[in-house]
């Protein structure tokens, strides 16, 4: 099965995007001599949609084809056996040339026999990397790839590029962004779980706290057989973005052309936060965004969610979108994870 983003690629022949001034009003469009039109139907939104992917790859780079695709080959390094679940250290063939992606996948011993799943995406950490949602660190709320695997999910943790087990330079690949590797990294992982005997190929779910949390985001854009997704302390607006200094997006682990073309600048920005979240529509999406994450802005991650609203809403999914803002600061704290945990309940386990 061949993820929409192919759809949605950049051909060289296409004339020049529309550009959106207010990336918040997602209820226009724009066509190709950029006037505006309302968003009134499914189709409207879907023009809206393609240009935001199609901007999103503008300033990361475009997507792979499918012709990178290589058999998965997967490989089990080694195998644990608790009372509730096995781990499994296992490695899979992303891309030509001995690519190959580390990661945990967690079996509940006693499950379905198709079994939902969820990719467990890690925030940042030079030297543990997977092993953070797998309950290898020290906080306990992160340990989600465990928590869920003990709810009854298959669960999958992969490395994040250069970090972990996964030392890889994705420039000398052709890559434009270390953004753009992980999303396709990840949708290889989606094509792993779809490959397992003991997965409902169509009960998948993704969570991610930190870089975990927007990487969460970004798979689910491109990716629509993610059918829920749990994004926690993983984004605001780009102009509440630490005062509107997007430094922290531009290095060579993020997006370096946020940088080099567009100065650290929210407002030279293709797209924005905003409209990833309407991207998600009409799935399920859960942000967790405690009050004092000195990360991410509270206020920015409630005008994110307002903005799509009108979006899930046109599609059928009112109330599918939401967040959660607990005490605390840059953490999942255990609220937010019930909340996720029962999200994933509803609508994978349905």
């Amino acid at each position: 099965m061949i993820p929409m983003i192919f759809l949605a690629l950049l051909p060289s022949a296409e004339p020049a995007l529309p550009t959106y001034p207010d990336h918040a009003n997602l209820m226009v469009y724009r066509d190709e001599n950029g006037k505006e039109h309302p968003v009134k139907t499914p189709e409207d939104w879907q023009t809206r949609r393609n240009h935001i992917l199609k901007h999103m790859q503008v300033v990361m780079g475009p997507m792979p084809g499918p012709e990178n695709k290589v058999p998965l080959d997967p490989k089990v390094l080694d195998e644990v056996k608790t009372d509730q679940f096995i781990r499994r250290k296992v490695t899979i063939a992303v891309e030509k040339g001995g690519d190959r992606l580390p990661m945990y996948l967690f079996l509940p011993l006693k499950r379905e026999k198709k079994t939902p799943a969820i990719l467990c995406l890690h925030p940042t950490s030079q030297a543990l990397g997977k092993g953070i949602p797998a309950g290898f660190g020290d906080k306990y709320d992160r340990h989600y790839a465990i928590h869920l695997a003990e709810r009854g999910y298959i669960t999958l943790a992969p490395d994040y590029v250069g970090m972990g087990e996964y030392h890889i330079n994705v420039y000398d690949k052709g890559y434009q962004s270390a953004t753009t590797k992980a999303i396709w990294n990840h949708m290889r992982a989606v094509d792993y779980l779809q490959s397992l005997p003991e997965v409902d190929g169509d009960k998948i779910g993704v969570i991610g706290h930190s870089l975990g949390g927007h990487n969460s985001i970004f798979l689910g854009v491109f990716d629509e057989r993610v059918k829920a997704i749990v994004s926690s302390c993983g984004f605001c607006s780009f102009p509440t973005y630490m005062k509107g200094n997007l430094t922290g997006w531009s290095h060579n682990g993020y997006m370096p052309k946020i940088k080099s073309v567009y100065q650290v600048n929210p407002a030279k920005m293709p797209f924005d936060f905003p409209e990833l979240i309407g991207a998600l529509a009409p799935r399920p999406f859960l942000a967790c965004a405690p009050q004092r994450d000195n990360n991410f802005d509270l206020q920015g991650v409630k005008d994110c969610i307002r903005a799509a609203e009108p979006v899930y809403e046109l599609l059928g999914a009112k109330g599918k979108v939401n967040g959660t803002y607990p005490e605390g600061e840059h953490e999942f704290p255990e609220p937010a994870r019930k909340l996720a945990y029962e999200l994933f309940d509803r609508v994978l386990k349905r």
